[in-house]
């Protein structure tokens, strides 16, 4: 493995930010044994870092460490996912319904504006698959903005990373996108609309479609 190059932020924090995206790329695989020292060879660090970055990405449950073997890649188990999803659900569908209430015309814009670039992506097919997927995130990720509760935030962050580890399966699942673009049609209604009721119903049935298509 080539020698990479880390920015002069916190060492573990950089060390961290990297082994985050090679799993969520699945360059480190679901189950795989973190080989602690083919690693740091790499990055021209010791251990001591590796493990502090390793410790980052236990507590955000993506990393499991495991005594006297070392650190492995969290595998999500059906009953993990459904617990990640359950909460996601009740979080997303408590911001939306305060998007819905009270977000400004020029945010509903903004909204509204990310949806048309996933209605441009789903319209690539395969080749729009992993801009769907950023797209949809950042749409998420914005509602939670709009709706300001950086608890909630806080929480919905740490769920997505372990729901991450399991997005390709969902995302490879045969019409999945357009049952997922067709969802957020319906949302984007009820937000157009200013109805939280209707929004929190719709992101709810997101969340539980979006679980079918994850097992």
């Amino acid at each position: 493995m080539p020698r990479l190059s880390l920015s002069p932020r916190a060492l573990y924090e950089e060390v961290a930010e990297s082994l985050r995206q090679r799993i969520f790329n699945r360059e480190l695989t679901p189950g795989s044994w973190i080989d602690e020292l083919k690693i740091a060879e790499a990055y021209g660090i010791s251990r001591t870092p590796l493990r502090e970055a390793l410790k980052v990405l236990a507590a955000e449950g993506l990393v499991t460490m495991k005594v006297r073997r070392g650190a492995y890649v969290t595998e999500v188990s059906e009953r993990d996912l459904a617990d990640v999803y359950h909460l996601l659900a009740l979080l997303e569908s408590d911001s939306v319904s305060v998007v819905a209430s009270t977000a400004s015309e020029a945010q509903i814009e903004e909204l509204q504006a990310l949806h048309n670039e996933l209605e441009s992506a789903a319209s690539l097919g395969a080749l729009g698959r992993e801009r769907f997927f950023e797209i949809n995130e950042q749409f998420h990720l914005r509602l939670l903005e709009i709706a300001n509760n950086r608890w909630r935030d806080q929480m919905v962050a740490d769920l997505r990373k372990v729901m991450k580890l399991n997005r390709h399966n969902s995302l490879l699942k045969s019409g999945r996108i357009e049952e997922s673009l067709n969802e957020h049609r319906a949302l984007m209604s009820a937000i157009t609309a200013r109805n939280p009721v209707l929004s929190m119903q719709r992101m709810q049935e997101h969340f539980k479609n979006g679980l079918e298509a994850a097992n």
